[in-house]
């Protein structure tokens, strides 16, 4: 349900963030602002701040921003609505009940009946596992080393050996053969009813709110295939789902352990290690990074030790890098998965295991070592040859000198030698690409000082709300350089208008996009202006809104068609060196 703007503001003005975020985590006051130790990552040193004039906080150290109802988002790991809902309770506000269009209404009893579906089935295989027809898969969980509580949490079950027998179950319950079928779990034909899973123990796949969404099954005995999946339906993306993420997403560590398989994830969770998850049967996706970014920014890779194992890890690596996650590898030799290693070795040597994982281009190095004989000196220098070339593709000069550093200590190469190799490599690189990375690299620093600036600008009008008459007429909204700043500068633009200039309450309008609402947070978090001086300060804003309006103008200047507001645009960009800004 969506609520209305001013329901929202409502809700989010009567809960002070001071005093929620409070009630979570130990703040103290330094200055105007407080400051804890950041509940969204491991820190020693507080950098998280909490503004009580601005109604926002800030983490200086991850980057995590809000107000109020975001924080509440992101600790309690609830939806938008659900935030809204228990800081309305806490406030004493009671929620008005909105009316659904007809198809919207459809549409959530449709999903209704599919989450149903799913509830039941896994009730019922839950129910013949603990039966006497559930014996086989009983005793097989038993002797995989899970414990009747483990079994228990994850709703462990199984489906029997008669082919329509869920079939009919989920008909007693009332479900029709259409629902059935869009459940995934049955397979209605001409030629009859038959259930998806038999002879298997079963594995129900919960979402990230521990709705049933789906089901994994694995065959007693030697039919094929071993392991089976639910198919997609309207409630199960297995691109956008990881099996256990419902409960590894309340865990407090700094970091998520990224499996293969159920067993491993479970084994893991029974060891203490409820950080575990695992990808639904398919390949590790972006969307799958994605998830795990609204949770972490590191993730270890515990994949089987053997060589799918070692190309499924080479294959996620590069996705969780795009996602904005780092990675490590841990290794589990001499075993070859997690439930195989913590059932020979135990819980503290996975621990420590966990924490002498390495980085995952150290992984590829050394994977890509195993394929050279270092006995024979030819192949030695070729492996030294494709190092250098991989190093070579750091561009942060610090990073890649570390790893440089951390390269030659392992592989036993003099750091000279091999930095040599590696700027060799940088030097034969095409032309093209170099003058490409540095002309990328020239755009990215003027995109971001230009993003600089228009934070710097925006941040200084919530504070001088009363300024915003100096500006008006030269800065407008359509002057920013992309849509999200647009939008900031025009919502801002209109509160001052009309007496306010509150970005917590503005934040409210990103809510729904994190990536947006991070960064809209970052805006208002970011450097102010120095206040020194009236001079300093002055000079400071001349500058930003010198810089905004000439990339304005140019943008319009390179674009239009028109003769005459080509020439005008060309004065005004005359002009902008002689503008005068007092305040």
């Amino acid at each position: 349900m969506r609520y209305s703007d001013e329901v929202i503001e409502e809700v989010r003005a009567r809960n002070d963030v001071v005093d929620v975020i409070g009630g979570y985590i130990h703040l103290q006051k330094k200055g105007s602002n407080y400051f804890g130790l950041c509940p969204f990552h491991n820190e020693k040193s507080p950098s998280f701040s909490v503004s009580p004039q601005k109604q926002m906080y800030y983490c200086f150290g991850c980057g995590k921003g809000g107000n109020v109802i975001t924080f509440v988002m992101d600790y309690e790991n609830e939806s938008f609505q659900e935030a809204v809902a228990s800081l309305a309770e806490r406030a004493g506000i009671e929620l008005p009940q909105e009316e659904e269009s007809e198809e919207s209404r459809r549409q959530a009893d449709y999903r209704s009946i599919l989450f149903a579906i799913q509830k039941e089935a896994a009730r019922y295989f839950y129910h013949q596992l603990m039966s006497e027809n559930g014996k086989r898969g009983y005793l097989y969980l038993r002797g995989r080393g899970l414990s009747d509580e483990t079994i228990k949490n994850f709703g462990l079950g199984y489906a029997n050996q008669y082919p329509d027998d869920l079939y009919r179950f989920l008909r007693q319950k009332g479900f029709s053969d259409a629902q059935i079928k869009d459940s995934g779990l049955v397979k209605i034909d001409e030629r009859g009813c038959y259930d998806k899973f038999w002879n298997r123990v079963m594995f129900p796949i919960m979402d990230i709110n521990n709705k049933v969404i789906g089901f994994g099954g694995r065959v007693m005995g030697e039919g094929e295939p071993k392991y089976l999946n639910s198919p997609e339906t309207p409630i199960f993306e297995k691109n956008r789902n990881l099996y256990g993420m419902h409960v590894a997403k309340r865990n407090r560590k700094p970091y998520f352990l990224i499996c293969e398989g159920y067993m491993d994830v479970i084994s893991l969770h029974q060891a203490g290690f409820t950080n575990a998850v695992a990808s639904l049967g398919t390949a590790f996706t972006v969307q799958h990074g994605l998830l795990l970014k609204r949770y972490t920014k590191e993730v270890v890779l515990t994949f089987d030790s053997d060589g799918a194992g070692i190309k499924a890890a080479l294959r996620a690596i590069p996705i969780l890098k795009e996602a904005g996650l780092s990675a490590r590898v841990l290794t589990m030799k001499p075993y070859k998965d997690p439930d195989e290693f913590i059932k020979n070795m135990g819980a503290e040597a996975y621990q420590k295991r966990i924490d002498e994982a390495i980085p995952s281009f150290m992984f590829e190095i050394q994977v890509l070592r195993d394929g050279y004989d270092f006995s024979d000196p030819s192949k030695k220098t070729e492996f030294f040859e494709e190092a250098a070339n991989k190093l070579r593709t750091f561009e942060d000069v610090l990073e890649r000198n570390n790893y440089i550093e951390a390269v030659s200590r392992t592989y036993g190469i003099d750091y000279q030698i091999l930095k040599q190799k590696v700027e060799e490599h940088a030097y034969k690189a095409p032309q093209a690409m170099q003058q490409e990375r540095k002309q990328v690299q020239k755009k990215r620093e003027k995109d971001e000082g230009l993003k600089a600036a228009q934070r710097l600008l925006l941040t200084w009008l919530s504070d001088h709300p009363g300024q915003l008459n100096q500006l008006a007429d030269i800065i407008m909204p359509e002057d920013f350089s992309d849509s999200l700043y647009q939008e900031v500068a025009r919502l801002l633009y209109k509160q001052i208008e009309q007496g306010k200039g509150n970005p917590a309450e503005l934040l409210t309008n990103f809510i729904e996009d994190e990536s947006q609402y991070q960064e809209v947070a970052k805006i208002f978090n970011g450097e102010l202006v120095q206040e020194t001086s009236g001079s300093e300060k002055t000079r400071g804003i001349r500058e930003c809104v010198i810089r905004l309006k000439r990339h304005s103008l140019q943008k319009e200047a390179d674009t239009t068609d028109d003769i005459k507001r080509l020439q005008e645009v060309m004065e005004a960009l005359k002009g902008l060196d002689h503008l005068n800004i007092s305040f």
